[in-house]
């Protein structure tokens, strides 16, 4: 059965950082493009990066551009998400998720596209 965990999460102050993991079973990562995804409470699912399988490319949500980068750990089967500067506003549950084929342009951020999902890890950011 083809599944993917996050791991990661936690409660931590303004400013701090946390890293998050992405792992599968049934399929390899490398292999698909992995999305991380969150949700707010009382707000809709948004794409915060992906990286792309194929060509490699990265992609950020504009309000994560320079505090977060993604990475592939291929050894592992993992990708990371290593969120810096962690704002109040980044609270949410983070999701990652994998799509087969490679995502173009603004397609990385949809979640229609992608196939698999983790459960999600809970991220707090409070003082």
């Amino acid at each position: 059965q083809s599944q993917l965990v996050e791991s990661g999460g936690g409660l931590v102050q303004p400013g701090g950082f946390l890293r998050l993991s992405c792992t599968s079973s049934g399929f390899t990562l490398d292999d698909y493009a992995i999305g991380w995804f969150r949700r707010a409470t009382g707000k809709e699912r948004e794409g915060v990066s992906c990286v792309n399988n194929g060509d490699g490319a990265i992609y950020y949500a504009d309000s994560v551009k320079g505090r977060f980068t993604i990475s592939r750990d291929n050894a592992k089967n993992t990708v990371v998400l290593q969120m810096n500067s962690l704002k109040p506003e980044d609270t949410a549950v983070y999701y990652c998720a994998a799509h087969r084929m490679g995502l173009y342009g603004s397609a990385w951020s949809r979640v229609v596209f992608y196939d698999y999902w983790g459960q999600g890890t809970q991220v707090t950011v409070s003082s």
